[in-house]
C-alpha cells in the first residue's frame, strides 16, 4: 500500500500540539519513504525510539477525514490523500503512505486480490501482519525495500470498540528484518464489515495518537 499517489491534504485545526513532532521529524533528515466483529489493549512500544513520546491533540486539533461512509479523525498537520479505496494518514515530516503513516480501507478484503486480512483470520497471525511479508519496512530501511524479513510475532491480539460500539481485531506485531532492523505493525480489522485501519510500520513517538485515530472510527454511514 505504500507510495499511493494523490491529492493530498494537510488536516485543519490548531497548529501547536503538533509543532513539535513536526520538528522533530524534520530534524531525522529520514524521508522513509503495505474491517463489525469482536475488543482494547495498551499497545506496546514501536521501534524507532528516537523521539519522545507526542502527546495525543486535544479533540478540537482532530479533523474529521471520510472514505466510502467511514469517518474517522486525522491531527493536525497530517496530511490526507485518498486513491484506490484507501484513505492514508501520514505524519509530518514522512512520505506519503509509508513510515509512521496510519491507513483506512473499507472493502479491504473484497478488494485484495489475495482477501487478505480476512483469508484464513490471518489478522490474528503471526504471518498475517501483510499480504507480501518479504520486506522490512523499519525507519532505516522502508524507503529502499531492498532488505528482507526474517520473522514476525504477534505481540498483542484482542480488541478494540471505537465510536460507533463497534469492536474490531486488535492486532500488533513485531517483525525483525534480515539485517535485525525491527519494526512494529498495527492493526484495527472489522472481519463482518471488512474495514481495516492498519499502521504500515509505527513510529514509537505517536503511539497514544494512533490509538486516538483507532478510536475515532465511525462506520455508522458505512454499507458493506
Amino acid at each position: 500500500m505504500a507510495g499511493i499517489h494523490g491529492r493530498r491534504r494537510r488536516a485543519r485545526g490548531a497548529r501547536a500540539a503538533m509543532g513539535t513532532a513536526a520538528a522533530g521529524a524534520a530534524l531525522l533528515l529520514l524521508a522513509a519513504c503495505s474491517g463489525g466483529g469482536g475488543g482494547e489493549v495498551e499497545l506496546e512500544r514501536g521501534e524507532s525510539g528516537i523521539l519522545p513520546a507526542a502527546e495525543p491533540p486535544a479533540p478540537e486539533e482532530f479533523a474529521a477525514e471520510t472514505i466510502e461512509g467511514v469517518s474517522v479523525k486525522v491531527p493536525e498537520g497530517w496530511e490526507t490523500q485518498s486513491e484506490g479505496g484507501t484513505l492514508c494518514m501520514s505524519p509530518p515530516g514522512q512520505a506519503a503512505c509509508a513510515y509512521g503513516s496510519v491507513q483506512l480501507t473499507p472493502h479491504a478484503s473484497a478488494q485484495h486480490p489475495r482477501k487478505w486480512p480476512a483469508k484464513g483470520d490471518a489478522f490474528k497471525k503471526d504471518e498475517g501482519w501483510a499480504a507480501d511479508t518479504g520486506s522490512c519496512r523499519s525507519l532505516n530501511t522502508a524507503a529502499s525495500g531492498g532488505i528482507g524479513v526474517k520473522k514476525a510475532k504477534l505481540k498483542v491480539s484482542d480488541f478494540t470498540e471505537h465510536a460507533d460500539g463497534l469492536k474490531s481485531h486488535h492486532s500488533v506485531w513485531e517483525v525483525t528484518c534480515a539485517n535485525d532492523d525491527t519494526f512494529e505493525v498495527r492493526m484495527w480489522f472489522l472481519p463482518i464489515s471488512d474495514v481495516l485501519l492498519y499502521v504500515w510500520s509505527a513510529d514509537a513517538q505517536y503511539s497514544a495518537v494512533y490509538d486516538e485515530i483507532a478510536l475515532s472510527m465511525d462506520t455508522t454511514g458505512y454499507q458493506n
